[in-house]
C-alpha cells in the first residue's frame, strides 16, 4: 500500500476505524469481514505507526488490546451507579408469585424480561464521550477496584462507542468452558471453575498476561449520565447497547400477558429472543435449566426483570437489591452462610493462610465452620469482606470452599487485607510470589507446625507422642525443632506434670525409640520439604536415589537435570527439593537426626515372588479395618502387586477398598460404577496371590482406629503441601 498521500495522523485514524469495525464484526457480531492475514497486516501497520509517532496513540486504539508489562495496583474507585445484588427465588412458583406481586403493586399491564445469569465477574464500564475511561469491579457495591488496563484486553469490550455518549454499563466478564479447559490443564495449580480463573485474570498485575486469556463479556444494563434512561423499556436499552457496539446475550425471553404483544416489542427493539405469555414462564425456566449444560459458558440461574423503566423508578431499591428484579437460582450442592471473621494461620514453612470463620452451615454431608482462603489474591478475587453472605461448597466432597459472595455486608466492611505483622511472633510479614510468609524460623506457630507434621500419621507416626504432648514440651521451651524429640529427658521434664504418669512417660519413650527404625522414605517425607510428599519420595527411591547422602550431593551440585529426568518429577518439584535441602536450618536438622540414629538409607529391594495381579488397576481406600492398621498397609499390598493407589475417587478409579465408617467416597464410587471391595474379599484376593496371607491373619500394625473421610483427604500425594 502506498502511504505517501496521507499523513501519519490520517493513516492512524483510517486504520483505527477499520480495525474497530473488524474487531466488532468478529468478537461481538460473530461475522468476520476479513481473513486473519489481512487483519494482522493492518494491525501491524498501526503498531508501527504508533511506535514512530507516540503522540498519535490514543487510549481507545485497537492496539491497546495486547496489554502492557507495566504493573497495576488496582486503586479503589467509588461507583456512580447502584451496583447491588439481587433478591433470590428457587422455584418457578416463587418467580410467578413475585410477578403477581409486582403487577398488584402497579395497577397496569407489565412485561418481564428473563435473562441468563452468567457465572462470571461483575464489571462496570464507564464511558465519557463514547470512550472507555474506567472499568471497575463490583467491590462492596459502593467502592470497587479499577482494572481498566486488564479489561481493555478483552476484544468484545468496545474501547470507543459508535456514539459520543456518557454512560455506565454493567456486564459480566466470563471465560468460555472450552478455553477454560484448555488453559486449566496446562496450569501447575488448576482453578476450580471458569469463574475463578476469570476473576484471577482480571486481577493480573500485568495486563500483557491478562491479554493471553480469551475472556468475553455480556452486558445487561445501561445507565446514562443524566440519570434518566432515554428509553421506555429494558429491551430498548439492550437494543441501544447492541447498537453502540456492546455484546448482548441473544438468549433472552420477553413475557407479557399476551404473547403477540411480546413478539411485537422484541421486533421493534430489533432483538432475537423468545416471546411468550406469563403462563409460558414455567416451561421457559425448565427449558433454560435443561439447556444449561450445553451452553458454551456457565450460568448459575436466570434473572427476571420488570421491563418498563418508569415502573422500575417507582419500585426503587432496598439497601442491597432492586425491587424490580429477582434471580431464579439453580439448585446446587452449595449452602449460604455469613463470614463472621477472618483470621490467619502460620504454617510450618511460615506461610500465612487466611481462614474464614463462618456461621456453621450444613453442606455436603457435614457442618462447615472454617474455610481456608489460600492467599490475599484469592480473597481479592472474591472481593470478600467480614459480614458478607457467601456460597460455600465441598470440593471433591471433602474440602470446604467459598465459591462466591452472594450478598455484600451492610456494615460497610471493605475487602479483607492481610496483616502487616505475624500475629504470633510480631515479625514483619514478607511476600514471596502469590503467598505471604512469616520469616522468623523460631516463630512458635512454625515450630508447632514442623513438630506436628513430623510426628503425624503418614510421616513418623510416633506412638503415644501426639500434639498434646508436643504442645506441653513446646510451651516449656524444650521442643524448638524436631531433633529435640530425640534429645529430651522425658522422665525429668514430664515427671510430676499433670496428666503424665510413669506409665504414659514410659510409653512416650518407647514410641520415640521405636520411631528410629522407620524407613528412609518416612524420614524424608517427615522433613517437611514443601510440596514433597510420599509419592515423590517413592519416585526417587524407585529411580535409584536411596540415601540422604545421594540427595545432598545432588543438592550441592544443584543438579536439576538428575531430578527432572525422573518421570513425573517436574522442574518446580525439583527446585523445591534442592532449595529445601540447601537451607542451612534443614542441614542442621538432618545432621542432628542422623546423630540420633534415624535411618537415612533405603535397603535394596528384595526379589518378590508376588505376581502383578493388580497391574493396571487404580485403588482408593476409605474407612477403618481390622487387619490393616494403619490402612496404608492395605495400599502397600496393592502396590506390591503392581496396582496404583490414589487419595480420592475419580472416573479413573477401578477399585475402592471400603471398611467400617466409609463415607462420601463410597457413595461417589457407587455413582461412578467403581468396584467396591470389602475387607474379607480383599484378604481373599491377597490369599489367592500369596497363600501365606490367609483371611483372618492380621497384618502387623496397631490397635484399629476409626478413619474418616477427612483423613482420606490427607493421604499424601505427589506434590503435597501439608
Amino acid at each position: 500500500m502506498n502511504h505517501s498521500d496521507t499523513s501519519p495522523a490520517q493513516e492512524v485514524a483510517r486504520l483505527s476505524e477499520l480495525l474497530r469495525t473488524y474487531q466488532k464484526a468478529y468478537y461481538v457480531d460473530g461475522r468476520p469481514l476479513v481473513d486473519d492475514a489481512q487483519y494482522d497486516r493492518l494491525f501491524d501497520r498501526l503498531v508501527e505507526l504508533e511506535a514512530e509517532h507516540p503522540a498519535l496513540k490514543t487510549s481507545d486504539s485497537p492496539t491497546q488490546r495486547v496489554g502492557s508489562d507495566l504493573t497495576s495496583d488496582f486503586p479503589e474507585v467509588r461507583h456512580t451507579i447502584p451496583v447491588l445484588s439481587l433478591d433470590k427465588a428457587y422455584s418457578a412458583d416463587a418467580v410467578l408469585g413475585w410477578i403477581a406481586k409486582s403487577e398488584t403493586k402497579e395497577n397496569r399491564g407489565l412485561s418481564f424480561v428473563v435473562e441468563e445469569k452468567i457465572d462470571g465477574v461483575s464489571m462496570v464500564l464507564y464511558y465519557e464521550q463514547g470512550v472507555l475511561v474506567r472499568a471497575v469491579t463490583r467491590g462492596n457495591g459502593f467502592v470497587g477496584n479499577e482494572v481498566t488496563a486488564n479489561i481493555r484486553t478483552i476484544a468484545s469490550v468496545p474501547l470507543r462507542l459508535t456514539e459520543p455518549i456518557d454512560i455506565a454499563v454493567r456486564g459480566e466478564v466470563y471465560l468460555p468452558r472450552a478455553d477454560f479447559e484448555a488453559i486449566n490443564k496446562e496450569l501447575e495449580t488448576p482453578y476450580a471453575n471458569p469463574r475463578n480463573l476469570a476473576a484471577g485474570t482480571v486481577r493480573r498485575i500485568k495486563s500483557s498476561e491478562a491479554a493471553k486469556v480469551p475472556l468475553q463479556i455480556f452486558v445487561y444494563e445501561g445507565f446514562w449520565a443524566d440519570g434518566a434512561e432515554p428509553f421506555e423499556d429494558h429491551v430498548q436499552i439492550l437494543s441501544a447497547l447492541k447498537r453502540y457496539g456492546f455484546r448482548v446475550n441473544p438468549t433472552l425471553g420477553l413475557f407479557c400477558k399476551d404473547a403477540r404483544e411480546a413478539r411485537e416489542r422484541l421486533e421493534r427493539a430489533g432483538l432475537d429472543g423468545v416471546a411468550g405469555s406469563f403462563d409460558e414462564i414455567p416451561a421457559y425456566i425448565v427449558r433454560r435449566t435443561e439447556a444449561r449444560k450445553s451452553l458454551a459458558y456457565e450460568i448459575d440461574g436466570l434473572v427476571v426483570k420488570v421491563n418498563e423503566i418508569s415502573v422500575r423508578e417507582v419500585f426503587g431499591y432496598t439497601e442491597h437489591h432492586p425491587r424490580w428484579a429477582i434471580a431464579y437460582k439453580f439448585e446446587a450442592p452449595e449452602a449460604q452462610t455469613v463470614v463472621e471473621s477472618i483470621d490467619v494461620q502460620i504454617g510450618r514453612t511460615g506461610r500465612v493462610t487466611p481462614l474464614a470463620r463462618v456461621k456453621p452451615v450444613f453442606v455436603g454431608g457435614s457442618t462447615v465452620s472454617n474455610i481456608t482462603l489460600h492467599n490475599q489474591d484469592y480473597v481479592d478475587m472474591l472481593e470478600l469482606a467480614v459480614g458478607d453472605i457467601v456460597s460455600v461448597s465441598k470440593r471433591g466432597d471433602v474440602i470446604p470452599a467459598v465459591e462466591r459472595v452472594v450478598e455484600k455486608n451492610e456494615l460497610g466492611n471493605a475487602t479483607w487485607r492481610m496483616p502487616h505483622a505475624c500475629p504470633t511472633c510480631g515479625s514483619p510479614l514478607v511476600q514471596r510470589g502469590a503467598h505471604t510468609f512469616c520469616p522468623n524460623y523460631e516463630c512458635p506457630d512454625q515450630i508447632a507446625g514442623r513438630v506436628y507434621f513430623f510426628i503425624g500419621k503418614g510421616q513418623m507416626d510416633i506412638e503415644n507422642f501426639g500434639p498434646e504432648t508436643a504442645s506441653v514440651l513446646i510451651a516449656k521451651g524444650l521442643l524448638k525443632d524436631v531433633p529435640d524429640i530425640y534429645a529430651i529427658d522425658y522422665r525429668t521434664v514430664l515427671g510430676g506434670e499433670p496428666g503424665f504418669g510413669d506409665r504414659k512417660i514410659s510409653l512416650i519413650i518407647d514410641g520415640v525409640e521405636k520411631s528410629k527404625g522407620k524407613p528412609f522414605r518416612n524420614v524424608l517425607v517427615s522433613l517437611g520439604i514443601p510440596e514433597f510428599g510420599k509419592k515423590a519420595v517413592d519416585l526417587l527411591v524407585a529411580d535409584g536415589i536411596r540415601s540422604m547422602d545421594q540427595l545432598l550431593e545432588i543438592a550441592d551440585r544443584d543438579d536439576m537435570e538428575r531430578l527432572v529426568a525422573i518421570k513425573q518429577i517436574g522442574e518446580k518439584t525439583a527446585r523445591l527439593l534442592i532449595d529445601g535441602l540447601n537451607d542451612p536450618q534443614m542441614r542442621i536438622r538432618i545432621a542432628r537426626l542422623r546423630e540420633s540414629g534415624l535411618c537415612f538409607e533405603e535397603d535394596e529391594p528384595k526379589p518378590t515372588s508376588l505376581s502383578q495381579t493388580f497391574a493396571g488397576q487404580v485403588w482408593c481406600v476409605t474407612g477403618s479395618f481390622e487387619h490393616f492398621v494403619p490402612r496404608s498397609l492395605a495400599m502397600e499390598e496393592v502396590e506390591k502387586r503392581g496396582g496404583r493407589t490414589v487419595g480420592s475417587v475419580t472416573g479413573k478409579t477401578t477399585h475402592l477398598l471400603a471398611g467400617d465408617g466409609a463415607g462420601s467416597k463410597l457413595a461417589q464410587a457407587e455413582a461412578l460404577g467403581v468396584d467396591i471391595v470389602d475387607e474379607a474379599r480383599f484378604l481373599q484376593m491377597l490369599a489367592d496371590d500369596h497363600p501365606e496371607t490367609q483371611p483372618g491373619k492380621p497384618i502387623e500394625g496397631k490397635k484399629p482406629v476409626a478413619a474418616s473421610d477427612a483423613e482420606d483427604a490427607m493421604l499424601p500425594g505427589l506434590f503435597d503441601e501439608h
